[in-house]
C-alpha cells in the first residue's frame, strides 16, 4: 500500500482484567485496501505495555502515524491508556456500543477477544471523527472511588438491616447478635457520613466543578450524591457526544427480542454502568411526581399501559439522566417551568 495522506494504521486493543489482545491494521481509505496482523496477547501490566509498544513499532510502517484504540472497560483500560499517552502516542477510547455497531456494519458477527481487537483496529483506521483521548482530571477518578465506596457500603447496610429485622422478629431472640448487627450498622452509617464529607471537601477544591454540580442539583429531584455519581462515572461526559450514547452507556437503552410471529418484547439492555442506574432510581421515582417534564413522560407511559409502572419509572430515569447531561453541557440553571 502507498503511504500517503490516505494511509492509516491503528492498533486495536481489547482489554480484560489480566490480559489484553492487540491487532494492527493498515488501511488506504482512498482505495479501501488494507491488511491486518495476527492478534497477539499481552499481560495487562507495565511489562505487557512495554511489550506492546515494542511489537507495535516492529509491525507498523515507520513513515506513518501510529494510533491506538480501545474500548471503555470499567477501569481495566485506564493504566494502558495512560501509559501510551505518556509515551506520546495518539490514543482513542470509545464506548463499547459504538465499537460494536461498527463491527455489525462490517458484518463481523463473531465476538471473541481476538475478533474484537481486529474490529477495533479496523475501526481506528476507518473512523474519521474520533476525538483523541486525554487523561481525565484526577478529581473525577477520586470522586468515582468515593461514590462507589458509598454504593457498596449501602448494599452491605441493606443486607445487615434485613438480617437484623429477621432476627428481631424471630421466635427465639439473641440479644448479643442483635447488638452486634446494630453496632455494624452504626459503624457503616459513620463511614457513609465521613464519605459524604470527604466528597464535599473534594468538590470544594475545584470552584468550577462545584459551580457546575450546583447547577445540576438545580434539577428537580437531583441531589448532590446523584449529580456527583453521574459526573464521576462519565468523567464529566468525557466519552459522550450525544444523548443516545449516554443512555446506552448507562444501560438504559431499549432493546427488543422477538421469536416467531409474537410481538417483540422491549426492555432496557442493562449493558452499561450499573452505578449510574442505581443512583438514578430513587431520584426518578421522586421526579415522576415533582419534576414537570419527567412527570409528563411518566403519565404518558402509564396512560398507554396502566400496569407499566416500572417501565414508566425507567423512562423517568432516562429523562432525568438526559436533563443532567443537558444542564452540564449548557452550564446553566435548570428551568423548572419548562
Amino acid at each position: 500500500m502507498k503511504v500517503d495522506k490516505y494511509f492509516r494504521q491503528c492498533v486495536g486493543i481489547d482489554v480484560a482484567k489480566d490480559t489484553f489482545m492487540a491487532c494492527l491494521s493498515m488501511l488506504d481509505i482512498a482505495t479501501d485496501e488494507g491488511r491486518s496482523s495476527q492478534t497477539v496477547e499481552f499481560a495487562n501490566n507495565k511489562h505487557g505495555f512495554n511489550q506492546l509498544v515494542k511489537w507495535s513499532r516492529k509491525e507498523a510502517v515507520r513513515e506513518a502515524k501510529l494510533t491506538f484504540l480501545m474500548e471503555v472497560t470499567g477501569v481495566y483500560h485506564e493504566k494502558l491508556a495512560h501509559h501510551l499517552q505518556k509515551l506520546g502516542f495518539q490514543v482513542y477510547v470509545v464506548l463499547s456500543s459504538r465499537a460494536r455497531k461498527y463491527a455489525e456494519y462490517e458484518g463481523i458477527k463473531t465476538k471473541t477477544d481476538s475478533m474484537d481487537a481486529y474490529a477495533l483496529s479496523r475501526f481506528g483506521c476507518a473512523a474519521h471523527h474520533l476525538v483523541p483521548w486525554t487523561p481525565p482530571k484526577p478529581i473525577y477518578a477520586a470522586l468515582r472511588m468515593k461514590t462507589r465506596f458509598a454504593s457498596h457500603l449501602n448494599k452491605v447496610r441493606t443486607t445487615i438491616g434485613n438480617q437484623l429485622h429477621a432476627l428481631s422478629n424471630s421466635f427465639e431472640k439473641d440479644a448479643a447478635l442483635e447488638r452486634m448487627y446494630k453496632s455494624l450498622i452504626d459503624k457503616i452509617d459513620k463511614e457513609l457520613e465521613d464519605d459524604d464529607k470527604a466528597i464535599e471537601e473534594l468538590i470544594d477544591t475545584d470552584a468550577e466543578l462545584k459551580s457546575r454540580i450546583e447547577k445540576v442539583c438545580s434539577i428537580t429531584s437531583v441531589g448532590m450524591k446523584t449529580a456527583v455519581t453521574v459526573i464521576a462515572e462519565t468523567g464529566a461526559f468525557e466519552f459522550i457526544t450525544s444523548q443516545k450514547q449516554l443512555v446506552s452507556y448507562a444501560g438504559l437503552d431499549v432493546v427488543s427480542s422477538q421469536s416467531g410471529p409474537n410481538d417483540p418484547r422491549h426492555h432496557i439492555s442493562k449493558k452499561g454502568n450499573v452505578y449510574i442506574r442505581a443512583a438514578l432510581y430513587m431520584p426518578a421515582i421522586n421526579a415522576c411526581m415533582y419534576n414537570k417534564r419527567v412527570s409528563e413522560l411518566y403519565e404518558r407511559v402509564k396512560e398507554k399501559n396502566p400496569n407499566a409502572r416500572k417501565v414508566a419509572v425507567t423512562a423517568g430515569m432516562r429523562k432525568l439522566l438526559i436533563q443532567i447531561y443537558t444542564i452540564w453541557k449548557k452550564n446553566e440553571l435548570f428551568d423548572k417551568q419548562r
